[in-house]
C-alpha cells in the first residue's frame, strides 16, 4: 500500500447560519431578560388544611392646603394637636396599620415632616400617596 499517493480528505464545516441562529438566540435572551423582573423569587409553598388570612389595616390621612387633618372619609376636621391622640387610639386597637398619607401639594414640607416624625414617634407605618404622571 502507498500511503504517500492518498488523497487526504478535508472536512469543511459551514458555520455561516449558525453565527446567524447565534444572534437571534442572543437577541432573544436579552429582549426576556429586560421583561423578567430579577426581584421575585418563586416558592413552592406548603398546604395546609386550614388557613387565616390576614389583611393589613388602611387607614388615610388628607391633609388640605388650610392644613385641616381627617382621618379617613371623616369628615370632622382635626388640627395636628388633635391628630395625635387619635392616632394613638387606632394603633392601639389595630395590631398591624398602616396610613396612607394624601398631602396637597401646596403644603409645605415642614408639615409634612412633621407628620412623619408623629409617626416615627408612634412607630406607625406611613405611606405617601402621589398622582401617577399623565
Amino acid at each position: 500500500m502507498n500511503f504517500r499517493n492518498r488523497k487526504k480528505l478535508q472536512v469543511h464545516v459551514e458555520t455561516s447560519a449558525l453565527s446567524d441562529i447565534m444572534f437571534f438566540l442572543m437577541l432573544f435572551f436579552l429582549i426576556a431578560s429586560t421583561l423578567a423582573n430579577p426581584n421575585v423569587i418563586k416558592l413552592l409553598l406548603p398546604q395546609a388544611k386550614a388557613g387565616q388570612t390576614v389583611s393589613k389595616q388602611q387607614f388615610s390621612i388628607t391633609v388640605s392646603k388650610d392644613l385641616d387633618y381627617y382621618i379617613n372619609q371623616d369628615k370632622t376636621a382635626l388640627n395636628f394637636n388633635q391628630l395625635e391622640p387619635k392616632l394613638k387610639n387606632i394603633v392601639a386597637s389595630n395590631a398591624d396599620v398602616t396610613f396612607v398619607l394624601k398631602v396637597d401639594k401646596s403644603v409645605q414640607v415642614q408639615n409634612l415632616v412633621d407628620l412623619l416624625a408623629l409617626g416615627s414617634k408612634h412607630k406607625i407605618k406611613m405611606i405617601l400617596a402621589t398622582q401617577a404622571p399623565k
